[in-house]
């Protein structure tokens, strides 16, 4: 691939140049949210509401995982296009090696931390009595899949940073097609229930990696890079992970503040717990449009700061603000009222499906409001200012989301319901807070 083909957002339509880099990503995140859907799916209809309970809150501790691997290799994507931005491919190159080193030490210091404390992990989030050892057994076959999620992810972080984001989604299609046949063969055929749902995920990855590196082999891309790179820049890695901390320790939190209202609906039954899990995988394909506006945003703004286009880099955020919150009233409209159709595509438990659509309608709402707050969070990273971020995950995620979650709980008549607005209500304050910090540095020299 040449040059002019992956560096398209210095010039042209700002929309055509989002909605370019946009589609793929989107389309690559929905695939990598099949992962854990298929999982349950397949469980759903071969296991029982220990086995759905299970691969929820499972998969829900692992995808907080990959969310946080995701969010540190942001650091590596904004410095990437930052350099390509800058005409400066053998610092990009730098960046990349510098990311690959990293990375597989992280991976390790997971793999190893994962395996130990699975149990642990397991008894703090009230796993119901019936689904503890599954759920164990869940995150410790992937859990010593890290490195192939680490790979991966890094892969797509170094592509996105050049502005390519359609090998991602053809990496992560093959994945899928693999995840769907090893689950359909390991739970389906040969009734491995948990454990085959997990390794085949595991193997999907790996089989995406492998083909990934492969394929790269083959691809010119406008960065300066030899093995010889592979090693720790210390230029790159205080601006990498001056980046990349703050909003993987932002993602960090916001995910374990959800993990937190998995453990409060955990102690609820074992019903509202495979609900929930039901709910919460359907929310994160709900979830991905928002998310890919982040990751263009960030890729957007970081290419057109880097070559000093400060006033397209704004108008990418506020083309990005309208274009997701039309398509988030699209959504609400399917989660409020449709919630228990969706629900029905992953268990034929009537209680499961009364208790996972209760939730959907309660959430739905943030379905049009987060697609403010993501391409905020977008703008903010790609500048390479990701200090307002974790600022903000961190208040949204113990000062709002965890404490108003627990009074909806204890609530005379607790429902899902009541639980799933918490979300939105979150969102709302971490809208306000970008607008306050919008007001308050405007001329500021980190933002446009």
């Amino acid at each position: 691939m040449s040059d002019k083909k992956e560096n398209t957002f210095l010039e042209g339509s700002v929309f055509q140049s989002l909605i370019r880099f946009a589609v793929p990503v989107l389309g690559a995140l929905i695939l990598q949210a099949a992962y854990g859907a298929v999982d349950l799916l397949v469980v759903g209809r071969f296991g029982d509401a220990s086995s759905i309970s299970a691969v929820g809150t499972g998969s829900a501790f692992m995808q907080m995982v990959t969310f946080v691997i995701v969010s540190l290799a942001m650091g590596s994507t904004v410095m990437i296009g930052q350099h390509i931005g800058e005409k400066k491919p053998k610092a990009a190159g730098d960046a990349v090696g510098t990311t690959i080193v990293l990375f597989a030490v992280l991976g390790i210091v997971l793999t190893v931390l994962l395996e130990v404390f699975a149990g642990n992990i397991v008894g703090i989030l009230q796993v119901p009595e019936e689904s503890v050892a599954k759920t164990i057994l869940y995150i410790r076959i992937c859990s010593g899949g890290i490195l192939v999620i680490i790979a991966y992810n890094v892969i797509s972080g170094v592509l996105r940073g050049v502005g390519n984001a359609n090998l991602p989604f053809i990496f992560v299609g093959i994945a899928c097609v693999v995840n769907i046949a090893g689950d359909l063969l390991l739970v389906g055929a040969l009734h491995m229930d948990v454990a085959g749902a997990a390794i085949a995920t595991v193997g999907a990855q790996f089989v995406s990696v492998i083909c990934s590196m492969f394929v790269l082999r083959r691809q010119s891309l406008p960065v300066s890079f030899t093995r010889k790179q592979c090693r720790i820049y210390g230029g790159e890695l205080k601006k990498i992970l001056n980046v990349g901390v703050p909003i993987a320790l932002q993602e960090a939190m916001v995910q374990i503040s959800f993990l937190v209202i998995n453990s409060i609906i955990n102690h609820m039954g074992l019903m509202p717990s495979a609900g929930y899990g039901v709910a919460q995988k359907i929310v994160s394909f709900v979830m991905l449009v928002p998310s890919s506006v982040m990751q263009s945003v960030s890729a957007f703004v970081a290419q057109n700061m880097g070559a000093g286009k400060r006033e397209r880099a704004k108008q990418g955020l506020f083309t990005a603000m309208i274009t997701g919150g039309a398509v988030g009233i699209v959504i609400f409209c399917g989660g409020f009222f449709g919630g228990a159709q969706l629900s029905s595509l992953f268990t034929s438990d009537p209680e499961v499906i009364v208790q996972s659509a209760d939730y959907l309608r309660g959430f739905s709402a943030d379905c049009i409001l987060t697609c403010a707050l993501f391409s905020s969070i977008g703008y903010f990273n790609g500048c390479g200012n990701s200090i307002p971020v974790m600022v903000q995950g961190i208040t949204s995620a113990f000062c709002i989301r965890i404490p108003v979650s627990i009074i909806m709980s204890r609530l005379p008549n607790a429902s899902l319901f009541l639980i799933g607005m918490a979300t939105p209500i979150t969102t709302v304050y971490g809208i306000v807070f970008f607008v306050i910090c919008f007001a308050r540095l405007r001329n500021s020299r980190k933002l446009a």
